[in-house]
């Protein structure tokens, strides 16, 4: 949460020089995605901090890769670039900060970028507000004695850390509350407050809330790792090690993908969910929690081991999946132990298993080494833009007339064929319809299913469940009534 009426301290330097890891040691938190690659920090990650009483909001920036970034966009760039954009967006944090934490890496000493760095720096931002020289990775007595080399940057006296280990990072939160704006007038004011900035920021881009469910050990944490880049989960072979729900967010193609990483759950566990004298009480609330969160989500992950055979568990997974209308993709991890790779038979051995979900596709990956697990952003996407998509109502109406003409509606009893006098879409994310018939006539589930069918292979639906309800006409005085009853969900 980000508090406008507190100071705010932001985090600065070129990539990878343990930017997020300082934060999450800071907050004493995992909130930032860490990892050994250039670039891993996309979005600002922010926070409010308490230290000796005072309390400021901290903010980690995207690692700024060249002194041109702060001075002007690189005219050679083009505008939707992403690292240009969160060069821009590292800028402007900078100019809403009271504290300047500028970090450099001490095992690496003085590098060019970090000179045109602080070059930029000082031009670029008031001499009003205060900047902390830090050599972060400073693991060992050698290196805190180097680091008085960074005094040649001509910004402060060097304080040497290492936030992997923590130390000197207490004489840092020291030296911060130290420089704080003691009184309120004392304080720089932006013309735009923190807050309404990292709000626009946020609803410039779509969010996707995407659950990743599945049995114990299937690999779901290992696909967070292999989506992040980085060891980011806790992974081991011992069932639940992932006992809460973790949120993921990584920002892909101007999208924030909001992943939820669930607790494992297992037949046994669904049982003790269920009965309120369960003796796994940790397990029973986990998997409880792990449920939960389809509500939240628009698209689910299920991953399953190709290796080994669909059982009962995951046909009850998908039923609680489409019962909650989210899009679904079947994730097949382990696929880099299959022997022969034949996609069209294992295809057919799963929907064969799952014959209520042959929309959903599925994706063979594995998460281990990584294989194929980039492509699940593009499904992710087509998901949920297939659950947004709305019909024009002539081009339903169409579509009807072509629909009978081709197939001409089926009772479910009776001896009277149902006549449909309307089909319409009431709903969308996910998408519902509803088709009105005579008010003594009934329609079979079957033709429903053909409706559903036919709306997938015309216009879309890409991974998502379709409902379809049944309104029947009612003659009440002379006039049309309508009701409506749950019918059919493909």
């Amino acid at each position: 949460m980000i508090d406008n009426n507190l100071p705010t301290v932001v985090i600065f330097g070129r990539t990878n020089v343990g930017k997020s890891t300082l934060f999450n040691c800071l907050l004493e938190s995992k909130q930032a995605l860490t990892a050994d690659i250039d670039g891993t920090t996309r979005d600002a990650n922010w926070n409010t901090l308490e230290w000796q009483g005072i309390n400021f909001n901290l903010v980690d920036t995207g690692g700024i890769m060249e002194e041109k970034f702060l001075l002007g966009a690189d005219k050679k760039s083009k505008a939707d670039d992403i690292d240009l954009k969160v060069q821009l967006r590292a800028k402007n944090l900078l100019n809403l900060a009271d504290i300047i934490v500028f970090l450099t890496d001490a095992r690496a000493g003085i590098l060019p970028g970090d000179k045109k760095l602080a070059l930029a720096l000082k031009k670029i931002i008031s001499k009003k507000i205060p900047i902390i020289l830090s050599a972060n990775k400073a693991d060992n007595p050698r290196l805190r004695r180097d680091a008085i080399e960074f005094n040649r940057l001509g910004l402060d006296e060097p304080l040497a850390i290492s936030a992997t280990n923590g130390s000197g990072t207490g004489d840092l939160l020291d030296k911060i509350v130290k420089k704080l704006p003691k009184k309120e007038k004392e304080r720089k004011r932006p013309k735009k407050t923190l807050a309404a900035f990292l709000s626009e920021e946020e609803t410039k881009k779509e969010t996707i809330n995407v659950a990743i469910l599945g049995k114990p050990n299937v690999g779901k944490s290992s696909l967070v790792n292999a989506l992040c880049g980085s060891e980011r989960m806790i992974i081991s072979a011992k069932a639940h090690t992932t006992r809460e729900p973790q949120n993921i967010r990584l920002e892909h193609k101007d999208k924030i993908i909001n992943f939820i990483d669930t607790a494992g759950i297992s037949r046994k566990g669904q049982q003790t969910a269920k009965s309120t004298s369960g003796k796994n009480t940790l397990e029973k609330f986990s998997i409880k929690k792990s449920l939960d969160t389809i509500k939240n989500a628009s698209v689910v992950l299920l991953m399953i081991d190709i290796n080994k055979k669909l059982s009962h568990q995951e046909s009850r997974l998908v039923e609680a999946i489409v019962e909650r209308q989210n899009s679904l993709i079947l994730v097949a991890n382990k696929w880099d132990l299959i022997k022969i790779r034949d996609q069209k038979h294992y295809k057919q051995e799963i929907y064969a298993h799952l014959p209520f979900i042959t929309w959903a596709p599925i994706h063979f990956i594995s998460a281990l080494n990584g294989s194929k697990v980039d492509k699940l952003y593009d499904f992710i996407a087509k998901a949920q833009a297939g659950r947004n998509t709305e019909i024009n109502p002539n081009a339903l109406d169409k579509f009807l007339k072509k629909l009978i003409k081709k197939h001409t509606p089926v009772k479910k009893k009776g001896t009277k064929r149902p006549h449909i006098y309307e089909f319409k879409q009431v709903d969308s994310a996910p998408p519902v319809f509803s088709v009105r018939i005579g008010a003594k006539d009934t329609i079979s589930d079957a033709y429903l299913n053909f409706m559903s069918n036919r709306l997938r292979k015309k216009f879309g639906f890409y991974a998502t469940p379709i409902k379809i309800y049944v309104e029947r006409n009612k003659q009440i005085h002379g006039q049309h009534e309508e009701s409506v009853k749950t019918q059919n969900e493909s």
